[in-house]
């Protein structure tokens, strides 16, 4: 077998990455387990210290029933047994180690413990090597009978200690396996439980697809993070499904518009090639280059839509004067509109940072639009307040119904019913105007004019000294 087979031989038997469910499920069973390890252990340390303490307890009453049992300094041979422990033993000693007196078990002996001076813990003897287990627990206090210092030593070789190590080792050998299959187990449902929407959540987004974006996710209808998330995806598809809608739209009116000027070319040239000896050539050369000079300025306004929507018109930033761009287009607009009064009062000072072309083109297509409609005169008014500069464009035309105000901003949108194309607009003019004012974090709203008509309000961020101490003033190029 060749090394490649055999590789891929390896690679097909290596198993797949495990869930979700299964990976939480692993940890939160160990860490349970764990846990529950930790609090036994934790629980074992007090019980074995409270039961040292209990025959502690034990051998201290035993030394002080020893320290009774001579009330004349004559201690009883064998001392007395224990009234709680029939396994205790014990030794009075006298200040210089000898026995005194013992318990059954140890008489006859020599110390079995001492109790070294200046310390509280006996001290094991030779003496009980062979007699004394290793695991007593042995208990030594100084004392007084009589005016003669002594020492009794207690000790017991209880096996409670040893039970309760064994019941411990027993209990957490039969419970570490059943406290971790439970956990594993209760862990597997919660957590299929709890992932049970988000696997709802997705095959619902599996059915999804571009061509039909109506459809939502599931919500649980609860105010955890699955019902956040559910919820935070509708939106999201609500927003898809809007932009998806509106690029439809736009892709079919751009061809309905682009079509327009494209027909009328074609249908120009053909009535001229039909009769080549008749057909008026400078007219129909004129009309040909009317409607490419038409088809021309749409596809830059398209092309300026999509640098909008690749947000790449505020690019090239530099301090613009709006007073002297607002001249300058009020100056061009006069010249081919000599019927109407066009009246500018721009206050010194109203400079912003932003594209001077773009910017130019914002303020055209305002104007644009308030002459088109007005019937004698346009007033174009630029001040600036703490932060902003504010230019206000009144017409004296029959202005925006309130309910159309924010319609007039969409693409391709005109507030004729007809959508007659005999004034060469294209509907893209206020989405434009409204597009570049928001790359230059700027925004546009309509308004009442006092003259009548309609109000466009431009709002743009003032110039701050600081942003622009190294950018003069740029007069913007004709666009």
């Amino acid at each position: 077998m060749t090394a490649p087979r055999t590789l891929w031989l390896l690679g097909g038997l290596r198993p797949r990455r495990s869930t979700l469910r299964t990976r939480v499920t692993v940890v939160a069973s160990l860490g349970i387990t764990a846990a529950v390890v930790l609090g036994v252990l934790f629980m074992y340390l007090l019980q074995m210290q409270s039961v040292r303490r209990t025959i502690d307890g034990q051998l201290r009453t035993y030394a002080t029933q020893i320290a009774q049992s001579a009330p004349t300094g004559k201690w009883p041979r064998p001392l007395p047994a224990s009234s709680l422990d029939a396994n205790a033993a014990a030794q009075v000693l006298a200040s210089d180690g000898r026995v005194l007196a013992a318990s059954r078990t140890l008489v006859g002996l020599p110390a079995v413990y001492a109790l070294p001076a200046g310390s509280d813990t006996p001290v094991r003897q030779k003496a009980a090597d062979g007699v004394i287990p290793t695991d007593i627990r042995v208990v030594a206090e100084r004392t007084t009978v009589q005016g003669r210092p002594v020492t009794i030593v207690t000790g017991t070789a209880t096996n409670l200690l040893e039970q309760v190590n064994s019941e411990f080792l027993r209990h957490l050998l039969f419970g570490f396996p059943v406290v971790l299959i439970l956990a594993a187990g209760t862990v597997w449902l919660v957590v299929g439980q709890a992932l049970r929407p988000v696997e709802k959540i997705r095959h619902a987004v599996t059915e999804i697809t571009s061509a039909d974006l109506s459809q939502r996710v599931p919500e649980p209808g609860t105010s955890d993070e699955i019902g956040h998330l559910a919820h935070t995806m509708n939106d999201m598809l609500t927003r898809l499904e809007d932009t998806a809608r509106k690029q439809r739209r736009f892709v079919a009116d751009a061809s309905h518009e682009l079509r327009s000027p494209l027909a009328a070319i074609r249908t120009t040239l053909e009535v001229g090639l039909a009769h080549p000896d008749r057909a008026p050539w400078p007219v129909i050369a004129e009309r040909a280059a009317r409607q490419s000079i038409r088809l021309e300025d749409l596809i830059q306004q398209l092309l300026l839509l999509a640098k909008a929507d690749e947000q790449q018109l505020s690019a090239q930033q530099r301090r613009v004067d709006v007073g002297v761009l607002l001249r300058d287009v009020a100056t061009s607009t006069q010249a081919h509109h000599v019927d109407l009064d066009i009246d500018l009062d721009a206050a010194p000072g109203a400079t912003t940072v932003g594209n001077p072309d773009h910017l130019q083109r914002l303020f055209r297509n305002i104007i644009d639009n308030a002459v088109r409609y007005a019937h004698g005169r346009v007033l174009i008014t630029a001040t600036t307040s703490a932060d902003a500069v504010r230019v206000e464009v009144d017409d004296d035309g029959p202005g925006i119904p309130a309910t159309d105000r924010e319609r007039v901003f969409d693409r391709f949108v005109r507030l004729d019913s007809s959508r007659e194309r005999g004034s060469g607009t294209t509907g893209l003019g206020l989405a434009i105007a409204r597009e570049i004012a928001l790359a230059h974090r700027g925004r546009i709203t309509i308004a009442d004019s006092p003259t009548g008509g309609a109000r466009m309000i431009v709002t743009l961020p003032l110039a701050t000294t600081a942003a622009t101490a190294d950018a003069p003033p740029t007069r913007p190029t004709d666009v």
